[in-house]
């Protein structure tokens, strides 16, 4: 049997050498990338020796190394939780609705953008989709409030036009939130999200159009054979990463718009852990959920990037 390759010093010189020879050749990119390199190190790698505390009862003002270690009692207690079912299906929900959705909807306006013809237009067009993504979920809220609330836009003009006798409580009740929410991520965030798309389309080869207009090709017919089959890498990978973020259903969305009313159906594991972790002072069971989460997303990140990999020879890593 193979007990392992064996690299001859030689090998090990040859490929030291060679990483010495990259290093040099793209010295300039690695000079420019050393302020974020160092950021992320501080902010990003540097904090993590905190996940400890997952597995102990850390109380502030006393040692992370001093605290009582507890093992995996957080995490059980967190399965345990008569809230952990419905926190569950509520992330798995929004999530899912967003990538359905959410995850469509930039592709269809980049193919829409991309067939206008008049230049004015599409730019005012594309201002306009992008405008959104800037406004903070503060204001966000602010406008649902007053567009959708019991004595909003919406209810006044239904009532006045005779469809409705009462005010319908689109923020006041749960089975509403969910395509609330949806539709105000949609709105929110679609422009931005164009951006890559229609650069993805921009670089495709004029060629291809050239040979499917040589063809019979209409205008759908260059959108189906040519624009998605040369943009599919941009969509899987980002699908890939969009999976990976399954479990971010949200947080400021469901402070900001929910309440009392619509609990059962707003709350979610980012809300529940900053709710226990952050409010209530118990800082070990809010990471012991984060880190539960961030698992779970590694884990469907690698499965989904595994996936499309074996089937369409597309992949992250």
């Amino acid at each position: 049997m193979n007990a392992g390759v064996v690299h001859t010093p030689t090998q090990r010189k040859s490929r030291f050498d060679l990483i010495k020879r990259t290093l040099y050749k793209e010295r300039q990119l690695w000079l420019i990338s050393i302020p974020m390199i160092i950021w992320v190190a501080i902010f990003c790698y540097l904090p993590m020796y905190g996940i400890i505390i997952a597995f102990m009862n850390y109380f502030p003002g006393k040692p992370i190394l001093g605290s009582e270690w507890v093992g995996f009692l957080h995490f059980k207690t967190f399965f345990h939780s008569p809230d952990f079912w419905h926190v569950l299906r509520n992330t798995l929900a929004i999530s899912g609705l967003g990538i359905v959705f959410g995850f469509t909807a930039p592709i269809v306006l980049a193919l829409l953008l991309n067939e206008l013809r008049g230049r004015i237009f599409k730019r005012f067009v594309q201002t306009v989709s992008y405008l959104p993504h800037f406004i903070s979920w503060v204001v966000v809220a602010s406008i649902l409030f007053a567009t959708l609330g019991n004595e909003g836009f919406v209810n006044d003009m239904l009532m006045r036009l005779g469809f409705i006798d009462k005010p319908i409580a689109f923020l006041g009740e749960g089975k509403y939130f969910w395509g609330v929410l949806t539709t105000t991520n949609i709105w929110k965030d679609v422009g931005w999200s164009t951006i890559i798309y229609l650069s993805a389309i921009a670089g495709v080869d004029s060629e291809l159009f050239d040979a499917g207009k040589v063809d019979g090709l209409g205008r759908f017919g260059m959108v189906w054979h040519i624009i998605l089959p040369s943009i599919r890498p941009t969509i899987v990978l980002l699908f890939i990463l969009g999976i990976g973020g399954i479990l971010n259903a949200g947080f400021e969305q469901q402070l900001l718009i929910g309440n009392s009313q619509t609990r059962e159906y707003h709350e979610v594991i980012d809300t529940y852990a900053y709710k226990y972790g952050i409010q209530l002072g118990n800082y070990s069971y809010g990471a012991a959920i984060g880190l539960l989460k961030g698992v779970i997303s590694l884990v469907l990140v690698l499965t989904a990037n595994r996936i499309s990999k074996k089937a369409l020879d597309t992949s992250i890593i």
